[in-house]
């Protein structure tokens, strides 16, 4: 943990100086994923101002590789707003949630345990992290969840489960107890997220099987 924190600090929490930046994210990373849980548009704005938020907080912290992983987030962020408005094709006004396929799934576990491998070793070679396996899982986690939010896959939410499982403990150590907090709300949040996406998924399954 770096000793210098960010100015302007408005408040503590549990005895740490919380910034405006650790607000900030706050605020924005709430609204983001209550918006992405009711398939909002909206979504993707407020959460590439989130992420810039976030690579400010992370790189003064020492999660190099949360802070890198933003970027990666405003690019898909991008993409996945294009997908979300022009995604559905002549049929849709949107694009449908659905289901992650074998061979995808396939392609992201090869994908996502390279990437573990390989940022862990980043991390532990060309930084000073104190938790490099763990910032790598919750980045690996983090970039798989968010490729299959900006496809509407209905697992994605599950990913984004299993990365705030990590990131609560994580971000608790690192003394952001403010975001540890924010992921605690997130954790809810995708599970209302899950469960929204199951029941739109389930209804548009219903109306193709009902009769003409």
């Amino acid at each position: 943990m770096f000793d210098a924190v960010p100015n302007p600090v408005l408040f503590d929490a549990f005895g740490v100086p919380t910034t405006l930046i650790e607000v900030l994210g706050f605020v924005s990373g709430a609204l983001c994923v209550w918006l992405v849980a009711r398939q909002h548009l909206a979504n993707w704005g407020i959460g590439i101002f989130n992420c810039l938020m976030f690579i400010v907080l992370f790189t003064q912290w020492g999660l190099y590789a949360d802070a890198g992983l933003q970027l990666v987030f405003i690019a898909l962020g991008a993409y996945g707003w294009w997908n979300w408005v022009r995604g559905g094709g002549p049929a849709d006004d949107a694009l449908p949630v659905s289901r992650t396929s074998r061979t995808e799934w396939a392609a992201l576990a090869g994908a996502g345990l390279l990437g573990l491998a390989a940022i862990t070793l980043l991390l532990v070679r060309a930084t000073d992290s104190d938790v490099p396996f763990w910032d790598a899982l919750t980045t690996v986690l983090s970039l798989l969840a968010t490729y299959g939010q900006t496809r509407k896959r209905l697992e994605s939410w599950w990913l984004w489960i299993a990365a705030d499982l990590v990131y609560i403990p994580l971000y608790a150590y690192k003394g952001l107890y403010l975001t540890a907090i924010l992921y605690v709300g997130f954790l809810a949040l995708c599970v209302l997220g899950l469960l929204n996406w199951r029941k739109d998924l389930h209804a548009r399954a219903a109306a193709v099987e009902a009769p003409a």
